[in-house]
């Protein structure tokens, strides 16, 4: 048996599995999910907001078991995968009236995170529908927002925790791979920006980025309990030259490989995206590297 293992940043040693499998054996009528929660509480092994990090000590169990380290009760509920096997999001009929006029008639904008409220399921169906991408379930740390004017909702915008590893980016902060490894989850990335295409109001989406700067950091604050310095994302230059985002002072700071995080073979299979990136704070550079 390996003398240590290592999991998702955690260093398990042979002593700490010897205690996983005299809880298991402790524990005989617990289920997995039930065992996880237990060894989260028994280590103390939470996110920055206090909750527990139940899927990744699930995934130890299940590395440990795989790997004969362990014995794991037989898996009592075949669950599905909502990633491996998405169901596409219900459809709900929006208001559709058109929305014209200049950006000071519907000032100030009302924005609202909608993840986890009876809202979220508009957010979902208006992102299927009509944006380019579709709607796709985000995975760890994100939030969802709806914009109205006048209780009509007219755009969406969706941000979610920054992709591991990305050149551009890398450079431009100048942190090294332990920083990184402890403050990725100080960038949010747009993954969703949409405004209806019933609406017709200029400078609106520059306006809409612009709040989002301020909106944003607080409220992964609020709900996962740590700041937010720098905002990223991309745009595809085949359909988009991004000009929303420069006009909310948005930086350039080149082009993507097209080999995806997950790239084992060195050449380009992915479209070439432009990053942007808005700092939050001049000090974010010091604060992102320490």
């Amino acid at each position: 048996m390996h003398a240590e293992w290592r999991y998702r940043g955690r260093n398990i040693d042979s002593a700490e599995v010897v205690f996983i499998r005299e809880w298991i054996n402790a524990n005989p009528k617990a289920s997995r999910r039930e065992l996880s929660r237990q060894l989260c509480e028994a280590w103390g092994w939470k996110q920055a907001n206090g909750a527990p990090r139940d899927m990744v000590c699930r995934g130890l169990l299940l590395l440990l078991h795989r790997a004969g380290a362990i014995e794991l009760p037989a898996v009592r509920q075949q669950t599905r995968n909502p990633f491996l096997e998405r169901e596409r999001p219900e459809l709900v009929i929006p208001d559709t009236r058109p929305v014209r006029g200049s950006l000071g008639q519907f000032r100030p904008l009302a924005i609202a995170q909608v993840r986890r409220s009876p809202q979220e399921k508009l957010f979902n169906s208006l992102v299927e529908q009509y944006h380019y991408l579709g709607y796709e379930q985000p995975v760890g740390e994100h939030l969802k927002y709806l914009v109205s004017v006048q209780g009509q909702v007219i755009a969406c915008a969706a941000w979610s925790s920054a992709p591991r590893h990305l050149g551009a980016r890398d450079r431009f902060i100048g942190w090294n791979a332990a920083a990184r490894k402890r403050n990725i989850c100080l960038i949010a990335y747009n993954t969703r920006l949409l405004i209806l295409p019933w609406v017709y109001v200029q400078h609106l989406a520059s306006h809409l980025l612009g709040q989002m700067a301020r909106v944003v950091p607080r409220d992964f604050q609020q709900l996962y309990s740590h700041p937010i310095w720098l905002l990223e994302t991309f745009v595809d230059p085949q359909r988009f030259r991004g000009t929303c985002y420069r006009a909310a002072n948005w930086v350039s700071l080149g082009h993507t490989t097209g080999r995806g995080k997950d790239d084992q073979t060195h050449q380009a299979h992915r479209p070439i995206k432009e990053v942007l990136v808005l700092p939050l704070h001049r000090r974010f550079r010091e604060w992102l590297s320490t």
